[in-house]
């Protein structure tokens, strides 16, 4: 038996990488899948290749009425929900002095509006039931600070502050709401702005001397959603080889 066997758990952005990498340990753990993506067809994708009860809908985090769409598809198809795994996030990197406030605006409403607006769409099952777990994807950018990432640092911090806020207000429901913090992370996005001299760079910096992977990050995010995490709430867990310690 899996530690997440017949769970529910929606997983936002798991079209591909760190999100994709969940929802397949999610699904080898024993749970029912939703793979909620921006695209569609990844959705749709993912699902398949999950098998079993894993469900692909196409879905923008950025608009409520997206994500209250998906969220009652999914009770109406198999009436409940266990987990929430807030993944989805969006950056451009560079100075911010350059930067282009459209940029900031994408940024703040998809890692932020996007962890908000699934929050409020889940929360009152889990707390109407009793029980739940969500795990919120933010960032060792929100914790330490990143060069080039401001806004989307920012972005990440305000993931932090808002899970241990949830975290307080929903624990005498038996809800719990974690964060996981990767650090460098070989994901499409990390190479969308790292080109071979800072992935070396930052292999060198860290103690494992290697780049973490999507999976390693699904390790983690798969025992806080589990039962076995039943007394952890309001906590922030880097997953970054030790570049950052706390």
């Amino acid at each position: 038996m899996g530690t997440l066997d017949s769970k529910v758990a929606i997983v936002t952005g798991a079209g591909r990488g760190i999100g994709r990498a969940i929802a397949e340990k999610f699904a080898h753990e024993g749970a029912n899948v939703v793979v909620a993506d921006l695209d569609a067809d990844a959705s749709a994708e993912v699902a398949k290749h999950l098998g079993g009860g894993a469900l692909g809908i196409g879905t923008d985090v950025t608009s409520r009425e997206s994500v209250e769409a998906m969220v009652t598809r999914v009770r109406d198809a198999v009436g409940q929900i266990d987990v929430l795994v807030n993944n989805a996030g969006w950056d451009k990197a560079g100075p911010f002095v350059d930067s282009d406030p459209t940029d900031w605006d994408r940024i703040v409403r998809v890692n932020l509006y996007g962890v908000l607006h699934t929050s409020k769409a889940v929360l009152p099952t889990f707390i109407n039931q009793g029980f739940g777990s969500v795990v919120n994807i933010a960032s060792d950018a929100g914790r330490v600070g990143s060069s080039g990432e401001a806004v989307y640092s920012a972005t990440k911090g305000g993931v932090i502050a808002f899970t241990k806020t949830i975290a307080r207000e929903v624990a005498r429901h038996g809800v719990r709401a974690n964060a996981v913090c990767p650090g460098p992370t070989d994901t499409a996005l990390f190479e969308e702005f790292a080109g071979p001299k800072l992935r070396e760079s930052l292999a060198r910096a860290i103690p494992f001397r290697r780049i973490g992977t999507p999976g390693d990050v699904a390790g983690a995010v798969a025992f806080l959603a589990s039962d076995e995490a039943a007394y952890i709430t309001g906590q922030t867990l880097s997953v970054s080889g030790g570049l950052t310690m706390s």
